[in-house]
């Protein structure tokens, strides 16, 4: 079977280094031709995974058509926000009854869609029963160097989550898979928020009991909301909740927490963001975590306060102030 990553990021790569064990031919779309060269003829990909050797059967191009033509399987590793775009011109190339597969962590803005209900409104109906999401605790620089993965990938149609699971699964890299496809969505995309703050307050100094109770408080939140949408609250509890949330909020290697941790020394957003080569999700959901809370009517107040950080300015010191000063409550609503 052929395989298909668009998107030529870390964990796009990343995704086509575990397809290349079971799939016959990996191919990989992505925009930089440089990117795409070099994977081809150096086996590289030197913009995100420099000086990390990839399968010689991993080929890339910068044409959609060639990378889908006759595929079995796509995944999509592309930024959120780049979602809708990219894939309103790939659903001219992607054959009939193939699962797609998005890996991306983020709720869109203004629309508050989920991943795949972007690409519904991208695709044709008679593609959305072949929908799927991968999430969970999976940094990309792992994945490559076949350090142990475990992470879940939640469709509507269990065959669907099922073909995708033997695909990627390996030795290294294992795929359980779930129904949840909205509670699998939400702690993938919440979760960079609550990293943030987690960052902000490592950067702060504020110690580990603070990082511990954002995280716990964090998944509160999180859990709140999902369930509101129609999750499954035991979802939240396992890889695609706490365990992507702990991993994020406590890793050097996390993009939104690097992005926090600056946030916390007094950096600008404008200059943190300025020297970064990869996206960091949390800064964009911040604003559909803030706008998802009043449309599901539920508190999210350590979301509120990042999205007022990192999109108003707001200084983190004062943030602080208000979260241990918001009026007291029973823990268990």
């Amino acid at each position: 079977m052929k395989a298909t990553v668009i998107g030529s990021g870390s964990f796009g790569t990343a995704c086509g280094t575990a397809l290349c064990i079971n799939c016959d031919e990996v191919m990989l779309w992505g925009r930089e031709p440089q990117t795409t060269q070099a994977i081809n003829e150096r086996h590289e990909n030197p913009r995100y995974l420099p000086g990390i050797p990839l399968p010689e059967k991993m080929r890339a191009t910068t044409n959609l058509e060639e990378a889908l033509r006759g595929t079995g399987l796509v995944l999509v590793a592309l930024p959120s926000h780049a979602t809708r775009e990219v894939m309103k011109r790939a659903c001219d190339f992607i054959p009939p009854r193939t699962p797609v597969c998005t890996v991306a962590k983020g709720i869109e803005n203004d629309t508050l869609l989920t991943m795949t209900e972007v690409l519904e409104s991208c695709l044709p109906e008679d593609y959305h029963p072949y929908l799927a999401i991968l999430s969970g605790p999976s940094f990309a620089k792992e994945m490559v160097r076949r350090m142990p993965t475990v992470v879940t990938v939640a469709s509507n149609w269990e065959r669907i989550a099922t073909k995708v699971q033997r695909a990627l699964q390996t030795d290294t890299f294992r795929v359980y898979t779930s129904k949840d496809v909205v509670g699998v969505q939400y702690g993938g995309a919440l979760k960079n928020v609550i990293a943030i703050a987690a960052g902000i307050a490592d950067g702060m100094g504020l110690g580990h009991n603070a990082r511990a109770a954002l995280i716990t408080r964090g998944l509160a939140e999180i859990t709140r909301a999902a369930v509101r949408a129609g999750a499954n609250p035991l979802t939240l509890s396992g890889l695609s909740g706490m365990g992507d949330l702990v991993l994020t909020c406590t890793s050097d290697l996390s993009r939104n927490r690097t992005v926090g941790f600056q946030l916390g020394q007094g950096k600008t957003l404008q200059e943190i963001l300025g020297g970064m080569t990869q996206v960091a999700e949390g800064v964009r959901t911040a604003k559909s975590a803030r706008d998802l809370s009043k449309k599901l009517g539920v508190e999210m107040p350590i979301c509120d306060q990042v999205y007022a950080i990192t999109h108003e300015g707001k200084d983190p010191r004062k943030a602080v102030v208000e979260l241990m000063t918001r009026s007291p409550k029973p823990e268990l609503l």
